[in-house]
């Protein structure tokens, strides 16, 4: 995964970017001169929407590719989506967080 990118393309084929495994960009592409003729919001908009796409591409690539590594139970998308409570899935595995006094302390 470490040199996969994803590739969108605007509508109207004017605008490509990349976005790496990081979820950052890598590439902004003006393929023709539609642009010069775009009103700054939709510019934006245009330019943003290729973003998010390839974003979400990459997004659910990187989730196929890790899920199977994922221990029992975990949902990914929640995962991806800042819901994975790294104690909780402690509890659920029968570790009790007393047994490890530091974790979830940054540093530890």
């Amino acid at each position: 995964m470490a040199s996969a990118t994803e590739e969108a393309v605007s509508k109207d084929r004017g605008i490509s970017v990349k976005i790496d495994a990081e979820g950052e960009l890598v590439e902004l592409k003006f393929r023709t001169d539609s642009y010069k003729s775009m009103a700054p919001a939709e510019l934006s908009d245009a330019v943003m929407d290729v973003i998010k796409r390839a974003r979400g591409r990459m997004q659910q690539r990187v989730m196929e590719a890790y899920a199977p590594f994922a221990p029992e139970g975990i949902d990914m998308e929640a995962a991806r989506e800042g819901g994975f409570d790294p104690a909780k899935m402690m509890a659920d595995l029968g570790i009790d967080k007393l047994d490890f006094p530091d974790f979830g302390r940054p540093g530890r």
